[in-house]
């Protein structure tokens, strides 16, 4: 198996020591930077993460930071999502669009003042196209990347793991809130999110230099409940219906063929730059959408983009397959056309070991 080569342009996290000590198998690139894939195994990590607590570094979702008096048309500008009514302290999933209304990011938005948000993106250099946005608009506002690294801690106890690090008062935060907590003389944003139906939070390590003594203590307070670095599990997102930017949706998808319309606000987010296009998607509906697809048999990796078939016509693809020990199936994500998205829609799948029958089923998250 092919290593990657270390460089400046695959960057390291505050957390990576302490993901190496841990036992990391296996890495991918994102962001620019090493996100953690595999500790054990995915089937044993997945059945830990349902079962106790872990740690991940996530620190790969980097911040775009907006700081100014614009701050918050530029925002706007960006998605078309209404942030009119959000308040800071609050955490909002915000589709990305372009100008056209295709799909450059799907991100979790943090308002920390009414002149400084942050913006917790997946894998896509999203500053540079923010940076333009302010800068063809000569708008007052600083754009930038701060030294932020978010640490996420997921699981069914991780309220007990964060309540002995933090304190009582973390327990009160409710789902996509943020609130600031001392670690060591520091303060930190904490925003109960993350990436697994779970339950967990993320925080928002503000200090490269704090990286470290924060895994450690996380480690030290979680003996006795089983605490394990972790990451984003493939199994458990497929089932809980986590899209993954740039596997299951790219620039070429508008949020409503990602099922991302309840997150679109046309009507109203007026400075939204892809509104028009939208406009026009949200009145006409689209040809295709993300669903829940059941596949049989014993599947390879999907590690490449799987043609949907009815007999000699292509009616979508898969984007992310795995067998689920918990739906005893191979379960999976794909873009079907709406001539074949209804439930128990019989099609085949075509992969790189051959064809698997499958169904087009109600999504496995709902």
């Amino acid at each position: 198996m092919a290593l990657i080569a270390p460089s400046r342009r695959t960057r390291r996290t505050p957390f990576s020591d302490g993901v190496e000590a841990a036992g990391v198998k296996a890495y991918t690139v994102y962001n620019h930077m090493l996100l953690p894939t595999v500790f054990r195994s995915v089937v044993e990590d997945y059945h830990h993460l349902k079962s106790a607590v872990q740690v991940w570094d996530v620190a790969v979702e980097r911040q775009v930071e907006l700081r100014g008096p614009d701050s918050a048309r530029l925002m706007q500008m960006l998605t078309p999502r209404d942030l009119r009514g959000m308040l800071p302290g609050q955490c909002f999933y915000l589709p990305i669009v372009d100008e056209t209304g295709g799909m450059l990011n799907d991100p979790v938005g943090l308002k920390l003042a009414d002149d400084r948000w942050w913006i917790s993106i997946a894998d896509s250099d999203l500053l540079f196209w923010v940076k333009g946005l302010a800068y063809g608009y000569r708008l007052d506002v600083l754009v930038d990347e701060p030294d932020v690294s978010p640490l996420a801690v997921q699981g069914p106890l991780a309220d007990d793991l964060m309540e002995r690090v933090f304190g009582a008062g973390v327990r009160a935060l409710r789902f996509f809130r943020f609130g600031m907590f001392d670690f060591q003389g520091t303060q930190f944003a904490i925003a109960r999110s993350g990436y697994s139906k779970q339950g967990g939070f993320e925080i928002y390590c503000e200090g490269s230099e704090h990286g470290m003594p924060l895994w450690n203590a996380l480690f030290e307070a979680g003996k006795d409940l089983d605490v394990h670095a972790g990451c984003p599990n493939l199994i458990e997102r497929i089932e809980g219906g986590l899209l993954s930017y740039g596997n299951d949706m790219t620039r070429e998808n508008t949020p409503h063929e990602c099922g991302l319309g309840r997150f679109c606000s046309t009507q109203t987010a007026i400075g939204c730059v892809g509104r028009d296009a939208l406009l026009r998607v949200s009145k006409d509906g689209p040809v295709k959408e993300i669903r829940g697809v059941r596949i049989e048999g014993d599947l390879p990796p999907c590690d490449r983009v799987w043609p949907v078939m009815d007999g000699q016509d292509q009616v979508g693809q898969i984007t992310s397959a795995a067998y689920s020990p918990d739906f005893e199936t191979n379960v999976a994500i794909g873009m079907i056309r709406m001539t074949h998205w209804d439930p128990a829609t019989d099609v085949d799948v075509v992969t790189q070991a051959g064809v698997f029958p499958a169904i087009v089923n109600e999504t496995f998250w709902i």
